[in-house]
């Protein structure tokens, strides 16, 4: 008796504990709906940025399907996504471009702005910002 006891209370460790995985948080990656909800937020963010006077001029001689890819990349990779970022380092990137402080948090704003267009939530694009937010140091001008 002492045995199936046993048994059974280890079995139900087990379960409790495949259990408990298998509900583990959905991932930024899988929040932000994967590739194709990547995508879609890095489509309209780019379009945000064409239509932003702050900061337009900044990208007028951009290869733009190549920046949107880019940009795919590396949100996919910042948030846990299967993607590989095959673009330049932000600080070289960068280099030269004079980027300064209102540059950077126009950015920032049409990024929010194209989170909320796609319909990802708050707390999302928060989680978002948070990890791409390091970059920071590496692409304002000092």
């Amino acid at each position: 008796m002492r045995k199936f006891l046993l048994a059974l209370a280890s079995l139900s460790f087990a379960l409790l504990s495949s259990t408990a995985s298998a509900q583990q948080a959905p991932t930024l990656y899988s929040q932000l709906g994967e590739k194709a909800g990547i995508t879609k937020v890095v489509d309209t963010f780019v379009g945000n940025i064409a239509k932003d006077g702050r900061i337009n001029g900044m990208f007028a001689a951009t290869n733009i399907p190549r920046l949107k890819t880019l940009l795919v990349e590396q949100v996919c990779e910042a948030s846990g996504g299967p993607c590989k970022y095959t673009g330049r380092d932000m600080k070289s990137s960068h280099a030269g471009m004079g980027v300064n402080r209102s540059h950077f948090n126009a950015l920032v704003e049409d990024l929010q702005a194209a989170m909320s267009t796609e319909g990802v939530p708050f707390g999302v694009q928060n989680e978002l910002l948070a990890v791409l937010a390091p970059m920071y140091r590496d692409i304002i001008a000092r």
